[in-house]
């Protein structure tokens, strides 16, 4: 089989990780799969994971009908079987371009919400059995995979020396690490939280929080963590920004802070995880919260915000008292990320998905109607940034999603 893997971004993000590990692991299965996207740091990723990189316009329009011939023509030449969308801009894009050619189409959405233009017809993935069952109504097919880890490479026992050299991390305080785009939706207020309470704490714990990490919203991190930094008169804040590979910063944690992808690569090794969320969500995993996130993903919504900082304070009061706990919830999360999450589970289930398509048609019908939707969501959009009232990443938006 020879896939197409179009990630939405090439930027360091979960989605697009996914879409480059899941198209290796379907390759080292036996089968043809290439990368297509605009330059970026994950280009890179791409080659290392031994996969084909296949440039894009930086510039082009988002979804258009240029992209989608260029596809239809790079499927009749390359013989492709399928194209594989991740996010509803590639996915409309993968859409039109099987409608009348050769290769099937496939669209992932790791997002909290699925866009309701989406055609019926297309098939889709999505990471949550929430999820799941939100998007079914009225579509041919809604899969579920769960986002996957490579649990080879990412395990205990990976060296933790340069990136503590690097950036002046001796050993000694308990590391809180977090390992995240820093962006305004979603990520922004749980790691802003944090800043506060381990500052906070630092006055009489061992304690120090490193972010791992780049995107809009640095400076307001930065900002708040020279605060915490002056009021404790030492760093008990650290940014190290971006890592393309950010093992070494999971292997030097003693606990975790994360959310979606980046929750599963700390259960990967083996340390304690605290999943953040919105709205004030914080929670330890735990063998009695497991089946928390195993329905609506790792993440969630609280109640209010300001239940946040002192639900995340006594968390992190009972990890740093309990060497043992923290040991045991470690272990536990190994087992469960090792016999659930596994890459190559997640890549066996793709490749059905992959089948299935193939085998079905689009339905040529959907083409009016995902236009006419995603017009009306382009002209939402312009009026809401002409009013300033837009989120950059709209199907991440707290108040957008279903629930």
């Amino acid at each position: 089989m020879r896939v197409l893997v179009y990630p939405h971004a090439m930027e360091v993000g979960g989605s697009q990780l996914n879409a480059i590990e899941l198209g290796a692991a379907v390759q080292a299965m036996g089968h043809e799969v290439a990368v297509i996207g605009e330059p970026g740091p994950l280009v890179e990723y791409v080659h290392k994971a031994g996969l084909e990189h296949l440039p894009l316009d930086p510039g082009r329009r988002r979804p258009s009908m240029t992209t989608v011939r260029m596809l239809r023509e790079l499927s009749a030449r390359r013989g492709l079987d399928v194209i594989h969308g991740y996010e509803w801009p590639p996915g409309v894009e993968a859409f039109y371009a099987g409608l009348r050619g050769p290769a099937a189409a496939v669209c992932t959405i790791m997002s909290m919400a699925v866009a309701p233009f989406l055609p019926s017809s297309l098939p889709l993935v999505v990471g949550t059995r929430e999820i799941q069952e939100q998007a079914a109504p009225g579509r041919r097919h809604v899969h579920l995979i769960e986002p996957p880890v490579d649990v080879a490479a990412n395990a205990p026992g990976h060296d933790a020396a340069g990136f503590r050299r690097e950036f002046g991390l001796e050993e000694g305080p308990f590391d809180l690490v977090v390992v995240s785009r820093l962006a305004p939706e979603l990520k922004l207020e749980g790691i802003l939280t944090a800043v506060d309470v381990v500052g906070r704490l630092a006055a009489e714990l061992d304690i120090r929080l490193v972010i791992v990490g780049d995107g809009a919203a640095r400076a307001q991190v930065e900002e708040r963590a020279a605060a915490a930094n002056a009021a404790a008169g030492r760093r008990v804040v650290v940014l190290t920004g971006q890592l393309l590979d950010p093992r070494p910063a999971y292997a030097a944690a003693t606990a975790c802070l994360a959310m979606g992808g980046s929750a599963l690569r700390s259960l990967a090794f083996a340390k304690p995880l605290i999943v953040q969320g919105e709205v004030g969500f914080f929670e330890l995993l735990t063998p009695e919260t497991e089946k928390i996130f195993l329905s609506q993903g790792w993440y969630g919504i609280g109640r209010a915000p300001e239940e946040g900082a002192p639900k995340l304070e006594s968390m992190l009061r009972g990890l740093y008292a309990g060497p043992g706990l923290r040991r045991e919830l470690g272990e536990y999360g190994r087992r469960l990320v090792v016999e659930r999450f596994s890459l190559e589970r997640a890549a066996r289930v793709q490749l059905s998905i992959y089948e299935q398509a193939v085998s079905e048609r689009l339905a040529t019908l959907d083409a009016v109607g995902t236009a006419a939707g995603v017009l009306r969501y382009k002209l939402r959009r312009k009026y809401e940034r002409w009013r300033g009232t837009h989120a950059q990443d709209d199907f991440n938006a707290v108040a957008r999603r279903p629930g």
